[in-house]
């Protein structure tokens, strides 16, 4: 084997002076550094090391920049962006100052659109190759690469209902391998599958009917084949179609056989791939965990208990429900807006559904939560993991809008649990027969009780709604928390000097507020303070500045919370300081404030 070629690479340009023969051993060469980095850095592993072939083979057949490539979701363009420029800086990819984890347009010319959440890439590149057409830049290429969990969403297929009866010269590259973060599933799997071994779809091909020049499947890990279909592709105007069949995690045993561990994970031996295991013994329950086994066990005693999950069974702890009780928790693929009108549909029938979309992703059917849960009044239970801060997936991820985008809507209940006992107290609750929609969110992560299991576990106890609870007695201040961000006040106001002035309320209840407590709290102290790890603008601080205003109460209010930007990546201690809403800020805060 000659020099190290991949070290050379710093542009597409680079790349383009390789013969092809040399092409194989820079994907190898290209699959270590990924399981090098990756493996003591952290990141989503097996969805890079799937494309691997392919995207060498699309920076060294089209002409990027100039030709446009949009990543569908982004998690597996690290080959990409290791390509374009960011080799040296790859390490600091997901960390606080460093690289974005997905294709990100301020970053690099080479990220032609900025994605993280899936099913995208076909309606933005269709955009572009319609505009080029305006322009008047026939030459153009514009590609999108969608994987088949992808392409199942309902957004995908407006994108290819409208590019084939247009002359836009798109090429959608299908990424086929049979698995999202999850295994794909539905019809459209299977019609995939039936493609694959050659069954009669492949004559009476979907592709085809919407108008696209479809050829494949081809294997996406011959190299010369690849680039030799592209270069076809290259040659032929209006909208194309390829299938591609990968491997995901392609080069990495392990990663090959469990890809659902190895789609993002975590710290592992780079020769071995065994994962490096953190020591779990002790330590809190995950809240999704929580959510998962409280809903399993009520659903064991209530026949009327529905699990539905858009595509992240593993991610929300759902996976414990589809396990035991498969007839009653629903995988409905990355398809949110049919999970929740699906959802308001069983409800209408009187089925108990728990719907756990995470936080941003129920951003993408925000109209079925107005128009067919909210405005019907049906008490669909709406299960938000991921609310607040997630840490190094980043802008497209963190779960800080909810509170704004749910808290303006009629009907609608939102509650914030301080911890896992409150959590699993309110799934019991919302089970018991709730009148009204209500909205659960609660962040990734881990709980504060590392004995929540042998102690807590299955001990249900009724909340009352609406109610909020001091935590803290005091005498001058008033620090009102919603959620999980409680605890921090806690330990804050535990670790400040003249603490005896602040009182702490902890308002699980976002909408509807506790406003008979609001009337004492607005009457006993002259500052109020609220936290919460959700944007300040429209969120609970702002709920409880228009009962100020309602009210004409005059007191002095500071809302804290997530400033009205993007927050980037980071972990979630580093992005809480620069929100100012970690530990020791809030001491400082407090001590000052109570001096």
């Amino acid at each position: 084997m000659s020099d190290n070629l991949l070290s050379s690479i710093n542009y597409p340009a680079d790349l383009r002076q390789l013969d092809e023969a040399q092409l194989p051993q820079l994907a190898q060469e290209l699959r270590n550094f990924i399981i090098d980095i990756v493996s003591v850095k952290e990141g989503h592993l097996g969805a890079s090391l799937g494309v691997i072939e392919l995207t060498i083979a699309l920076h060294y057949v089209f002409n990027t920049p100039e030709d446009l490539l949009i990543w569908d979701v982004g998690h597996q363009a690290y080959g990409h962006k290791i390509l374009t420029g960011r080799r040296e800086n790859f390490d600091t990819n997901r960390r606080l100052g460093g690289i974005s984890g997905f294709p990100k347009r301020s970053e690099s010319i080479y990220d032609a659109f900025g994605v993280g959440h899936s099913s995208t890439s076909i309606s933005a590149a269709l955009g572009m190759a319609i505009a080029s057409n305006l322009n008047g830049d026939l030459d153009k290429q514009h590609i999108a690469v969608i994987g088949d969990a992808s392409i199942a969403s309902g957004m995908a297929f407006e994108g290819l209902n409208h590019a084939g009866v247009t002359d836009a010269n798109l090429l959608v590259i299908l990424n086929d391998n049979a698995i999202g973060i999850d295994p794909s599933v539905g019809a459209l799997k299977d019609y995939l599958t039936a493609v694959k071994t050659g069954k009669n779809p492949r004559q009476n091909n979907m592709m085809k009917s919407l108008n696209f020049d479809y050829s494949g499947p081809i294997d996406g890990h011959d190299i010369y084949a690849v680039i030799k279909e592209l270069k076809r592709l290259q040659k032929i105007k209006g909208p194309k179609f390829l299938h591609v069949i990968t491997t995901k995690g392609k080069g990495l045993k392990q990663a090959e056989e469990d890809q659902v561990k190895y789609h993002a994970p975590g710290k592992f031996d780079a020769k071995s791939g065994e994962i490096i295991l953190k020591s779990e013994e002790n330590l809190p329950p995950k809240y999704q965990d929580v959510f998962g086994l409280t809903v399993l066990d009520l659903a064991q005693k209530n026949k009327k208990i529905i699990g539905i999950t858009p595509a992240m069974p593993s991610g929300s702890s759902l996976k414990f429900m589809m396990e035991a009780l498969p007839e009653r928790a629903f995988d409905v693929g990355i398809a949110e807006q049919h999970a929740v009108t699906l959802a308001a549909g069983m409800a209408t029938q009187g089925m108990i559904v728990y719907c756990n979309i995470y936080s941003t992703f129920l951003q993408r059917a925000y109209d079925q939560v107005i128009h067919d849960v909210a405005l019907q009044n049906l008490p669909v239970i709406f299960c938000l993991d991921r609310a607040g801060l997630v840490g190094e997936d980043g802008a497209t991820h963190h779960g800080v809008y909810d509170i704004a985008y749910l808290r303006c809507l009629p009907n609608l209940i939102i509650y914030a649990p301080l911890n896992e006992i409150a959590l699993q107290n309110i799934l019991y609750t919302a089970q018991l027969g709730l009148q009204n929609p209500i909205a659960i969110r609660y962040p990734r992560g881990r709980g504060q009780f590392s004995n929540w299991k042998q102690n807590n576990f299955g001990k249900y106890e009724k909340i009352e709604i609406e109610k909020s609870a001091c935590l803290k007695t005091g005498t001058d201040i008033a620090v009102l928390s919603t959620g999980t961000i409680g605890n921090n006040v806690i330990q804050a106001l535990a670790n400040s000097s003249n603490s005896e002035k602040i009182a702490h309320y902890d308002f699980p209840f976002i909408k509807p507020l506790d406003e008979i407590e609001l009337h004492k709290i607005f009457s006993d102290f002259k500052e109020i303070i609220t936290i919460e790890d959700g944007a300040v603008t429209g969120g609970f601080g702002s709920g409880i500045l228009e009962f100020a205003s309602r009210n004409k109460y005059h007191t002095s209010i500071t809302t804290m919370g997530i400033p009205d930007e993007f927050i980037e990546h980071g972990t979630v201690f580093e992005l809480q300081q620069y929100c100012k809403i970690d530990v020791k800020n809030l001491e400082i805060i407090f001590s000052r404030k109570s001096k």
